[in-house]
């Protein structure tokens, strides 16, 4: 799973890629010294829930949602989060945090025996509802953004906020199709939940 440096190069400037349509946040801070970014997250959010195609994902990110604009919203107010990127339901794909600085979108987790998995991860919202199902657009980009990932980072792990915050956090939720991003990405089963494999492989 890695790409020569010039492919690196040309996809990314510094920890901004490139294709992405920049929406700067401030929610983000420096990751641990040494900290290896080796982890894919995958949530899905939408705001109010279940409705796509507005501003308000973008707005929350920023800082600038109005509360007072839905009651849903009174539930979340002044919360100040964040992802690296937030994949909409047409495919395009937003970036808020750079990619080499800590966003703030897993909260208290543990994956592959590490807790606080902000510190070397990145988070990928997917717009969406869990339990939902998500667009054929939003899996082309995400094994697109997963695939430019990989050029800059040495990621080794894909789980959803379901694993890394069991019982906490339920997305991207049943809906996700994880048989369908394994097979665009072609990655080693050891790379994702082991719950989202198929019975022989969870079994090897």
């Amino acid at each position: 799973m890695t790409t020569p440096p010039d492919a690196a190069d040309a996809s990314w400037r510094g920890g901004w890629l490139r294709a992405a349509r920049h929406c700067p946040s401030p929610n983000f801070g420096p990751r641990p010294p040494g900290a290896a970014i080796d982890l894919i997250v995958l949530h899905s959010i939408s705001l109010p829930p279940g409705v796509y195609g507005g501003p308000e994902v973008e707005q929350l990110f920023t800082n600038q949602l109005d509360w007072g604009a839905h009651p849903y919203f009174e539930d979340i107010r002044g919360m100040e989060v964040s992802s690296h990127f937030f994949v909409r339901r047409d495919g395009e794909v937003v970036q808020f945090v750079d990619a080499d600085a800590r966003a703030w979108h897993a909260g208290q987790s543990c994956w592959r025996g590490r807790h606080n998995c902000n510190d070397d991860s990145i988070g990928i919202e997917l717009e969406g509802l869990e339990g939902e199902r998500f667009e054929p657009a939003q899996y082309e980009a995400l094994a697109q953004l997963c695939t430019q990932l990989v050029q800059r980072y040495p990621v080794a792990h894909v789980a959803g906020h379901e694993h890394i915050a069991p019982g906490r956090k339920q997305d991207p939720g049943p809906g996700f199709d994880w048989s369908r991003l394994r097979a665009a990405l072609g990655w080693p089963d050891a790379c994702f939940p082991q719950e989202t494999l198929p019975r022989t492989a969870a079994d090897r």
